[in-house]
């Protein structure tokens, strides 16, 4: 089985070029052959149309009652005068086939197609091949005013035309071939031009699989060939950066999760001792606080004074955490992507309240951001439009590349909200209308939801018109050249 492309190019170059030769070889073959046919028909019909203007003037200048019987008196006249103008071989024969006269015996042999037919009436031709030798037998009847007397047979060498035609197709033969063999090399020498780059690739590749970062190609060409050299060893040079960058990261995170372990180890050491001190109390003041009020102020005092300080610790580490965060993580994500997700996992949620989401977004949609964020800000943006839409509605959800920025839309139909309400309602515990289902709305989710446009450079805005509520926002597009 052939496995290389070098093998299957040479082989499949071979086959065609084999295929059209010998087809173009049959073609000239049977042209030339017709060639030769009409050149025979035409040299023939010339030669009966001047035989029969030669046996109408000897007729005239004699009158028999019998013209058959005066066809055989002068035949061996007219067949010596005919082979001058023949310039080859005449026979004369009766109506019977009888041979009356024969300017070379061994030219006319007894029988014969094309006398036959001439005996029914008919004009005929035979064409005999032999050594290389072509000849003709050529035999019509003769009609002297409207009746037959008799037959003339010629005789004719065509050699010489036969042997031009040889000539011209081995011409056609050697060109072709020198044609053929010429592309065929051409097409070796290119095949062999494009396959050992690809080999080398190969090769490279299979380095590249086993482990070995630092293998280098480079080819001097500037074609198609020379550019997938270039970025095969640009698509190694950036997979080793990445591999350094992951092994960096491995090792930072390595760190954090030590770190990480240490300071939770230390907040369960900080958190226990108010709560120990909270459930010390809690019991006294259960067993005997009632009866005692010395100690159950002295225990409620203590009780509010842990309390107040596992709040502000607790306070601490939320801030802690949020800082710890921060905003390095940021990458080039699709935002299509994520928003077409949340669609699909929220369409069941509307559901449930007899509503559907309706996504159109546009396929890579890149820009700069985290992706949870993003996934949030979109979670946010849906689960607002489900509890504030219309029972039986839709909600329409687009996203598409406007100019250089990603414009996302979020529509449902609804209560119109006021203006003086749309200048509060980015702020935190605000909510501007009320909210249809079983659900408590804490009024946080757009306050969120631009905290995190900002974060990502972005703009958002709401409009509401005509019972139709529109939150719109604009991320910057990333190129995939943008670094």
């Amino acid at each position: 089985m052939i496995r290389t492309i070098r093998a299957k190019f040479i082989l499949g170059f071979f086959v065609i070029f084999t295929v059209f030769f010998l087809i173009l070889n049959q073609w000239v073959t049977r042209n030339i052959e017709a060639g030769n046919r009409s050149a025979i028909s035409d040299s023939l019909i010339d030669l009966k149309k001047n035989s029969n203007n030669y046996i109408r003037q000897s007729f005239l200048t004699h009158h028999f009652t019998s013209d058959e019987i005066y066809f055989e008196q002068i035949a061996e006249d007219m067949g010596t005068d005919l082979q001058h103008t023949a310039s080859g071989g005449v026979g004369m024969y009766s109506l019977a086939g009888e041979l009356l006269y024969t300017s070379d015996q061994s030219n006319f042999k007894a029988g014969g197609d094309d006398l036959a037919k001439a005996m029914q009436g008919k004009t005929a031709y035979t064409i005999a091949k032999i050594n290389g030798e072509v000849s003709i037998l050529y035999a019509y009847p003769v009609v002297v005013n409207g009746t037959k007397v008799g037959i003339i047979r010629f005789a004719k060498d065509f050699t010489p035309l036969y042997e031009q035609s040889r000539a011209m197709q081995r011409t056609i033969f050697f060109i072709a071939l020198a044609v053929f063999t010429a592309a065929f090399l051409f097409s070796y020498i290119l095949s062999r031009h494009v396959t050992v780059p690809l080999v080398k690739l190969m090769q490279a590749s299979n380095e590249v699989k086993d482990g070995n970062l630092h293998v280098r190609i480079a080819f001097k060409r500037k074609d198609e060939i020379g550019s997938l050299a270039t970025n095969f060893s640009s698509m190694i040079e950036k997979l080793r950066e990445q591999f350094l960058t992951i092994e960096k990261d491995r090792d930072r995170l390595e760190e954090l999760i030590d770190h990480r372990k240490r300071f939770f180890d230390n907040v369960t050491h900080e958190l226990k001792t108010p709560l120990t001190t909270i459930m010390g109390y809690s019991e006294i003041i259960l067993m005997n606080g009632a009866k005692d009020p010395v100690i159950f102020r002295k225990g409620m005092g203590h009780i509010m004074d842990e309390s107040k300080r596992l709040h502000d610790m607790v306070l601490r580490l939320l801030e802690m955490s949020k800082a710890s965060e921060g905003g390095n993580n940021f990458e080039r994500v699709d935002a299509a992507r994520i928003l077409r997700d949340v669609s699909e996992s929220m369409a069941i949620k509307a559901k449930r309240y007899k509503k559907t989401i309706h996504c159109k977004a546009s396929h890579d949609l890149f820009v700069y951001g985290q992706s949870d964020r993003l996934r949030q800000l979109f979670i946010n943006l849906l689960d607002n439009a489900i509890k504030y839409s219309s029972a039986n509605s839709e909600i329409e959800v687009t996203a598409h590349l406007d100019a250089q920025a990603v414009r996302i839309v979020v529509t449902n139909e609804g209560e119109t909200i006021s203006p003086s309400n749309l200048e509060k309602i980015f702020e935190p515990y605000y909510r501007a209308g009320n909210v249809v289902n079983e659900e408590v709305s804490a009024g946080l989710g757009l306050s969120i939801s631009k905290s995190i446009v900002d974060e990502h450079q972005g703009l958002i805005r709401i409009t509401s018109n005509n019972g139709q509520t529109s939150v719109q926002i604009e991320l910057s597009f990333m190129n995939a050249e943008r670094k």
